[in-house]
C-alpha cells in the first residue's frame, strides 16, 4: 500500500476516534455548568416548542447571560433526543436562562416567552407537533410560582387570544442539559428566524414591559 494513503488513513482514524470522544457522534455534552448554577444569576425554565428556537429568541433579550437548551418533566433520567423527540418520555423541550435580575427581571422574561409562543395550543408549537413540544413554565420557587400565575392571568384578561391558555405552569424538578450539538444550534445553522424580532413583539403585546433588547 503507498505510504501517503496509509497515513491518510490512520490520520482519519485518529480524527473519528477523537470525534467519538469528545461527544460529536455520541451527543455527549461535557460542557461544565456549574459555575452558571453556583452563580448569583437568576434562573428561569421555559418549555415553547423546539428548544432551538428559545435559546436563539432570548440570547437576543439584554440582561440574559446564558441559555442552554434541555429536557424536563419526564421520569426517565437522563433522557436522550431520540427518546425525548419520540413523544413517549414525558420529557419536554425547554431552556434554562441565566439571567442577570439587576438588567431583566422574571416578569420581563415571561413578557417575551408568552410573546413568542403559541399558548393556546395544547398540541405543540407551530410546525412542531407532539407533547415533548407542549408549552409550560416550570417555576423554581414561590415567588417565581406567584409572578407566573400573575402573569398568566394578565394575559387571559387581556383577550389577545379567542382560545383558552393552555400553558402549564408546572413546579420544577430536573433540568437534563441536551446534547452538545444542540446547543446554540441557530448559530450553527444559522436559522432565519432573528431572536429580536421575536422578542420585540413581547412590547407591543405588553406595553411598558421595559424589554430590552441586544439589537
Amino acid at each position: 500500500m503507498d505510504n501517503n494513503l496509509l497515513f491518510a488513513g490512520l490520520i482519519m482514524v485518529l480524527f473519528l476516534f477523537l470525534l467519538y470522544f469528545t461527544g460529536f457522534f455520541t451527543g455527549i455534552d461535557e460542557t461544565d455548568y456549574s459555575d452558571l448554577e453556583s452563580s448569583e444569576l437568576g434562573q428561569a425554565v421555559f418549555a415553547g416548542g423546539c428548544f432551538w428556537c428559545m435559546e436563539h429568541i432570548f440570547e437576543g433579550v439584554c440582561g440574559v447571560e446564558e441559555v442552554v437548551s434541555g429536557y424536563i418533566g419526564g421520569s426517565i433520567e437522563n433522557p436522550t433526543y431520540e427518546l425525548v423527540s419520540s413523544g413517549s418520555s414525558g420529557h419536554y423541550e425547554a431552556v434554562k436562562i441565566y439571567f442577570d435580575p439587576a438588567k431583566i427581571t422574571y416578569p420581563e422574561l415571561l413578557d417575551v416567552f408568552w410573546r413568542s409562543i403559541d399558548p393556546t395550543d395544547p398540541g405543540g408549537q407551530f410546525h412542531d407537533r407532539g407533547p415533548q413540544y407542549r408549552s409550560a413554565i416550570f417555576y423554581l420557587d414561590e415567588e417565581q410560582k406567584k409572578q407566573a400565575y400573575e402573569s398568566r392571568k394578565k394575559l387571559n384578561t387581556s383577550m389577545v387570544f379567542d382560545k383558552p391558555i393552555v400553558t402549564e405552569l408546572l413546579p420544577y424538578t430536573v433540568f437534563y442539559f441536551a446534547e452538545i450539538y444542540h446547543q446554540d444550534y441557530y448559530k450553527k445553522t444559522r436559522l432565519g428566524l432573528t431572536p429580536t424580532a421575536r422578542a420585540r413583539g413581547a412590547r407591543s403585546l405588553f406595553p411598558g414591559s421595559g424589554i430590552r433588547l441586544i439589537n
